[in-house]
């Protein structure tokens, strides 16, 4: 999912805080050299084990799956049929069970004839199993059904809340457990399947998915996929709309709504050079096409690595590139998370961990270290914030999430430290070593789904043997299965932001007028420290001098406009409460909007605010991005 770098505003927090020595939850430093191999986890957890699908793979287990499905915008309902073969694991089951949410199970057929199904009562997180008897000769079933108007992983948007203004807009998000809320499956990664697809919709629009897509397709309203390759279900994806496409290269290309399609492809044009180098240096490419697809603003993520399709938000153009960092992420993801992929949640930091360094090195390849220095800085700071505020069983890498949402998992830690933790086996061993280890373990993984121990086991067998003097197997054990970050971690610093510190200090000391601050050069990243890092606290006259210098209240990057309406909310700066006020109505991104909810929920004067814009602009939010922020004005 989405790159998360700069995605809190970091108020008075010094960035040597994230290699603390004086953090409680960090342990001393092992000493180098140690030989033996890194322990697995010793907890009554069971590896591998999902505790957040009622799915029975271990007896059988979902193979393929084919789609027939109807879009019908008038009722915000999908229904058809999906047709599911499966390999019996063991011989003598008799009892497929999927996942459902809020689904209408009509009937379940086999060759040709009802068989008998149970729907169990529902749990608050995970939905309700479906358990379907099969006959002994029987290896595909058929499950009749449709969503729920209000299902979890389904957006309907109205004409009015897109681009164009004139066409209905759909789509998906399935992770972590979504797909289960429009299409009965075994809604677990470890469980990876081969699809197609038959979609049905109003003759005007197009539909696109996480499979073969054609950009030439004639647009009549029935549309055919595949996906040949064998994914898990939370990266199967549809989405319906006024999509018109454009190509970026030879592999690449851009759908978006005909009003954004230019400005999307021209942003994003770097997208094929990203696709040759991270190929060129971690291993082949192995979906075929990689194409894009730019959502209405209410997407609730940066990104979604949907495999040959990515879903993009539209809050990421900003015409300068500055932001395309979160494209470099999905693409990565192609490789670490669609190719090996975390078994269950638990895992999560195996898929974004990986992609969040190697989008470190994709934009190092594709921009220069420089770029890279500066992102790697706000993503660090970034991680502090969340060691700041997470309490301490929510610091491991792999975190215990039995009897949670797992949708709890998305935070700094499995991103930023999964990150930071490959940075300094890399930094250990050196880049060429650890570029082969990468490609290495791509391969031999390739299109499974792996846990934790099986990850720590592989590096036992590879890099701790070959390098041995260079690593220490208790160091990394702590890195996983410990909360915080071990002291001596690598630390970011990038020249380019000590001129934006001096700058910050001299004009909170008084020596320097803002309208004096040289900020001709800055890139959005600069603008980004500036912000992130000013002192909690700031007076009605220095909030207006800083506006009043450089306009920020109107700022047209989304991102640097999300960290000065934090400090508006946080300084109560009454004249950016109208941009806030709009701002929340027309992004539904959860990163952006989720900071200002919080922050306006900590007053009375704030809460009232909060809710009258959540109250006006939730009709236009994923029901994932209401989840998330309802519980601040209940």
């Amino acid at each position: 999912m989405e790159f998360r770098i700069a995605s809190v505003v970091l108020l008075g927090l010094s960035l040597s805080a994230c290699n603390p020595a004086p953090q409680q939850n960090v342990k001393s430093e092992h000493q180098a050299g140690d030989s033996a191999a890194v322990a697995s986890a010793t907890t009554e957890m069971l590896a591998g084990k999902d505790y957040h699908s009622f799915a029975n793979p271990e007896q059988l287990k979902v193979k393929h799956l084919d789609l027939d499905l109807d879009v019908n915008f008038a009722t915000q309902v999908i229904s058809g049929d999906a047709s599911i073969q499966f390999e019996r694991v063991e011989p003598k089951a008799s009892t497929l069970v999927l996942d459902t949410r809020d689904l209408t199970i009509e009937r379940v057929t086999a060759m040709g004839k009802d068989i008998p199904f149970s729907l169990a009562a529902a749990d608050p997180h995970l939905g309700a199993a479906l358990k379907i008897e099969v006959p002994a000769d029987i290896d595909v079933v058929t499950v009749t059904y449709h969503t729920s108007p209000d299902a979890s992983g389904v957006q309907w948007l109205t004409p009015e809340q897109t681009a164009g203004k004139q066409h209905p807009f759909l789509f998906t998000q399935a992770q972590a457990i979504h797909a289960r809320s429009f299409i009965p499956l075994q809604d677990s990664p470890q469980v990876r399947m081969t699809y197609q697809a038959t979609i049905r919709t109003p003759a005007d629009l197009l539909a696109v998915m996480s499979a073969s897509n054609d950009p030439d397709t004639e647009r009549d309203g029935e549309y055919h996929f595949s996906m040949p390759q064998p994914i898990p279900s939370y990266l199967i994806a549809l989405a319906v709309g006024d999509l018109a496409f454009k190509p970026m290269g030879k592999r690449t290309g851009v759908y978006a709504e005909p009003a954004m399609l230019d400005a999307a492809a021209k942003e994003f044009e770097d997208t094929e050079a990203m696709l040759e180098v991270t190929e060129k240096k971690f291993g082949q490419y192995r979906w075929d096409r990689y194409d894009l697809l730019i959502l209405p603003p209410s997407f609730p993520f940066g990104g979604m690595e949907n495999p040959r399709l990515s879903f993009i938000t539209p809050t990421v153009i900003a015409g300068d590139k500055s932001l395309v960092s979160l494209i470099a992420h999905e693409l990565a993801h192609s490789w670490s998370g669609n190719t090996v992929t975390n078994a269950t949640w638990r895992d999560l930091w195996l898929n974004e961990g990986f992609t969040t360094y190697l989008t470190y090195r994709i934009m190092e390849m594709i921009y220069g270290p420089e770029r890279e220095q500066m992102e790697f800085v706000l993503g660090q700071q970034s991680l502090e914030a969340d060691l700041a505020s997470l309490p301490a069983q929510d610091q491991l890498l792999a975190i215990d999430l039995r009897g949670r949402d797992p949708d709890a998992v998305f935070s700094d830690i499995p991103y930023e430290k999964g990150a930071l933790f490959a940075r300094e086996l890399e930094q250990k061993v050196g880049r060429d070593a650890f570029d082969q280890f990468l490609m290495g373990y791509f391969e031999h993984f390739a299109f499974e789904s792996i846990t934790t121990d099986q990850f720590v086991a592989y590096l036992n067998d590879t890099l701790l043997k070959t390098h041995g003097d260079k690593l220490d197997a208790k160091r990394i054990q702590q890195w996983i299965f410990e909360p915080g970050v071990p002291q001596g971690a690598p630390m970011a610093h990038s020249d380019a932001f000590t001129k934006v510190d001096a700058a910050r200090d001299n004009w909170l000391s008084g020596e320097l007028p803002a309208d004096k601050i040289d900020t001709q050069d800055w890139n959005t990243h600069q603008w980004l420290h500036f912000l992130n890092n000013m002192p909690e606290s700031l007076s009605a006259q220095q909030m207006a001098e800083l506006d009043k210098a450089f306009n920020l209240t109107q700022a047209g990057n989304n991102e640097i406009a999300h960290s000065w309406l934090l400090m508006a909310v946080n300084n109560w700066y009454e004249p950016a409460f109208g941009r806030l006020h709009d701002y929340l109505l027309h992004i539904g991104r959860n990163k952006l909007v989720k900071p200002l909810y919080q922050a306006l929920s900590k007053t009375e004067q704030g809460k009232a605010f909060g809710k009258q814009a959540f109250e006006q602009a939730k009709s236009g939010y994923h029901p994932l991005t209401v989840k998330a922020n309802e519980g601040y004005f209940n």
